[in-house]
């Protein structure tokens, strides 16, 4: 009689802890669709000026977080500096966002400037790279957008420029 009562009470917290999970992710977005307040953000730049994601919308988004602090990360920059050079003509765009202040940015890029867009996150833009699924919060961190804003692929540490092709010219 005790067993049957065990059994009983562990299958009702089995299927409530179901219901629980079931109700969780029919309201979440898929994992990797963004919402639109992802394509309302804002960063300063560092020469000056805003960059606005939802002037990116509709082109395949190459998205990294670095930090000038971060030595995978520099080592790392001269091949998003490369991609964006090899595939700006296709609709392909690298944007940098600094986990970092102003000052160590604008300082970094006057001894290694770099042609693709950098905004200023800020330590708040560890928060995003958490929400685009970046669990560990840390650097480099790289998403891959696909033209219908789709996140296609992540990954947490340092790219290389084979890899980044492969996946801009799969989209």
């Amino acid at each position: 009689m005790m067993q049957r009562r065990h059994l009983v009470i562990w299958g009702a917290g089995a299927v409530a802890a179901g219901t629980g999970l079931g109700w969780t992710l029919w309201r979440q977005p898929a994992a990797d669709d963004v919402d639109d307040s992802f394509w309302k953000l804002r960063f300063d730049r560092p020469e000056g000026g805003e960059l606005a994601f939802a002037s990116l919308r509709g082109q395949v988004l190459v998205l990294n977080f670095w930090a000038t602090w971060c030595p995978p990360c520099i080592k790392e920059l001269p091949e998003f500096d490369r991609l964006q050079l090899a595939q700006a003509g296709r609709g392909v765009q690298v944007v940098g966002l600094a986990i970092d202040g102003l000052a160590p940015v604008r300082e970094f890029l006057a001894r290694q400037p770099l042609r693709f867009a950098i905004g200023l996150a800020g330590f708040e833009g560890t928060e995003l790279s958490r929400r685009l699924g970046n669990d560990k919060g840390a650097l480099p961190f790289t998403v891959v957008f696909d033209r219908q804003g789709r996140i296609r692929h992540r990954k947490l540490g340092q790219t290389q420029f084979d890899e980044l092709t492969r996946w801009v010219d799969a989209l």
